[in-house]
């Protein structure tokens, strides 16, 4: 473990591609246990190999890859935000991804109190019903909003009442659900910026509805703030990316 973690700090401090003889030099050891990790990297979406042969760094741990394969390198970055946030606020929270029209729930996080919200995050949710869906859907273009107003066979009033909430989580930076698609429920949702400035994840609390909206204004800013710095520390591994290339 720890060498293969040598080897990806090796490559983002270095500014150019580099071939394996110059990689095992760099971090001695021999060229077939550094050939075995570059391929293990390689097939993770770490290391690219080029056309000449060399490689060179794709992206750190944390970076959000272009298929969205890594969802374990989100869920460790996000989780001890998440579970800060569920101290501060009492009530559950939740990591979430838009796939297609759906939500998909990636991680839980529950409080230590006998009264709560929980939810099995296993079946989808449509998009446009949750508060993670909204912020995940309010960057999209106006195209494609109508289109996936088109695909969940919306009607003009619930096409009217998507644009109104993804227009709010625009203004405010989250998206305040007093309502949620579970009766009894309410939950509070801000998006996660990656590096490239699109919405990869949603930052979810959500609670019993009557506790939930007597402090909705603390847990929404809890929930805004909470992003807020996981997307700040995307951006910051971006730019390290960046640099190492």
């Amino acid at each position: 473990m720890e060498r293969v973690l040598d080897m990806i700090e090796w490559f983002a401090a270095t500014t150019a591609p580099a071939g394996l003889s110059e990689i095992a030099a760099a971090l001695v050891m021999p060229k077939s246990s550094a050939l075995q990790m570059l391929q293990s990297l390689t097939e993770r979406g770490y290391i690219q190999r080029l056309d000449n042969g060399e490689y060179e760094l794709r992206r750190l741990p944390g970076e959000i890859s272009a298929d969205g394969r890594n969802y374990g390198a989100l869920i460790a970055l996000v989780s001890p935000y998440l579970l800060e946030a569920v101290q501060q606020t009492g009530e559950s929270g939740f990591i979430a991804v838009l796939e297609d029209q759906s939500i998909r729930y990636l991680n839980k996080v529950l409080p230590k109190r006998e009264i709560l919200y929980d939810r099995d995050i296993v079946p989808t949710r449509p998009a446009h019903k949750v508060a993670s869906g909204i912020v995940l859907l309010s960057r999209a273009s106006k195209a494609e909003i109508d289109r996936y107003a088109v695909l969940a066979s919306l009607t003009e009033q619930e096409h009217s009442k998507l644009q109104e909430a993804i227009a709010s989580a625009l203004s405010s930076g989250f998206y305040l659900n007093p309502m949620g698609i579970v009766e009894g429920a309410a939950g509070a949702a801000a998006p996660i910026i990656g590096a490239d400035g699109k919405v990869v994840a949603a930052f979810n609390i959500s609670g019993p509805q009557a506790r939930f909206v007597s402090n909705s204004d603390r847990i929404s800013q809890v929930v805004r703030e909470a992003a807020v710095a996981v997307s700040e520390e995307l951006a910051r591994r971006g730019r390290r990316l960046s640099k190492g290339r």
